[in-house]
């Protein structure tokens, strides 16, 4: 059973289509009067900025690039599409570190275990410059396919690397392209993760029920994605700039009535480079010039909607 506490009013759904400029956007409408319990600190809308860094994690023949679909015979090795890879530790992530750092705002990276270990020293200064160490799997290994057993080794194996290597231990999850298993959320729930982000359903964090216990889901997004949107349908920097700032300012008047969370996704190959940087500045600029914006880390979120009372629940 589902509950729902506030609708979105027809004044909120008008001025959602308002122009967007770099100057503060109006209410749109008034937040309810209880709208601070949506988020901590009177907060009205809630960004999560992933960033993924999984250069080091990919197959060795047939991982996706803009190389895939060139003739290569069995068993060669794609020499470019790993140097496609490789731009996202030498360029991608230290570039974005820096983004981040200059806006001081903290991200959530889902690291694979063997990008981890393949690059020790930039997945410590992830975490050392404030921001959260989150699994990816100990590779590109499909786990929908594993026992149950295989995939438990298989996820404490990247947990195990990243907490070696920064000395946080993961709370959070994301499987490969979102492919969970029937067993995932259990294998999660008994290593002692908080949430994963395998689910793109909603626009706000739910709370289900795993072994007994609650478990969260931190909603992932396709449509703010550069993966999707930048290398699998080729869109420019200016496309995505603009799917995102439509994309805030719709949910930005439904978090007038009811918890909204704008959800986008790096890649250390794709959102890394100079043009997604750019975007990326913009889009920060802006989203911070609004009144009540907050960017928060996966883990912070799952924290807050843990202990709130408010959180949606799915039976």
């Amino acid at each position: 059973m589902e509950t729902r506490r506030h609708f979105l009013s027809k004044t909120s759904i008008a001025g959602a289509f308002t122009m967007l400029s770099g100057s503060p956007l109006p209410y749109l409408v008034a937040p309810s009067s209880d709208s601070a319990s949506f988020w901590p600190d009177n907060t009205r809308l809630v960004i999560s900025l992933s960033m993924q860094f999984e250069a080091g994690g990919e197959l060795d023949f047939g991982a996706d690039s803009p190389f895939s679909g060139n003739y290569l015979p069995a068993g060669v090795p794609d020499l470019p599409a790993r140097t496609w890879f490789a731009y996202g530790y030498k360029e991608g992530i230290p570039r974005m570190l820096d983004l981040w750092d200059k806006h001081q705002i903290k991200v959530t990276s889902h690291m694979v275990g063997q990008a981890v270990l393949n690059h020790p020293a930039l997945a410590k200064e992830i975490v050392d410059r404030g921001h959260e160490g989150a699994a990816h799997g100990m590779s590109w290994t499909p786990q929908v396919t594993m026992s149950a057993s295989e995939e438990k080794a298989f996820v404490a194996a990247g947990m195990d690397a990243i907490k070696r290597v920064t000395g946080q231990t993961p709370v959070g999850y994301n499987c490969n392209w979102l492919r969970r298993s029937v067993n995932t959320l259990n294998v999660l729930q008994e290593l002692g993760f908080l949430y994963h982000i395998d689910d793109v359903s909603r626009d706000e964090p739910f709370i289900s029920t795993v072994n007994e216990k609650d478990f969260v889901t931190v909603p992932y997004t396709l449509r703010c994605n550069d993966i999707l949107l930048m290398e699998g349908r080729h869109f420019s920097s200016r496309q995505f700039a603009d799917q995102l700032k439509d994309e805030f300012t719709w949910l930005y008047a439904e978090s007038a009535t009811k918890r909204r969370m704008m959800s986008v996704s790096l890649h250390d190959r794709i959102g890394g480079t100079p043009a997604m940087a750019q975007v990326m500045h913009e889009f920060i600029s802006f989203a911070k010039k609004q009144k009540g914006v907050r960017f928060m880390r996966k883990d912070e979120i799952a924290r807050f909607v843990l202990q709130d009372k408010h959180t949606l629940r799915n039976q």
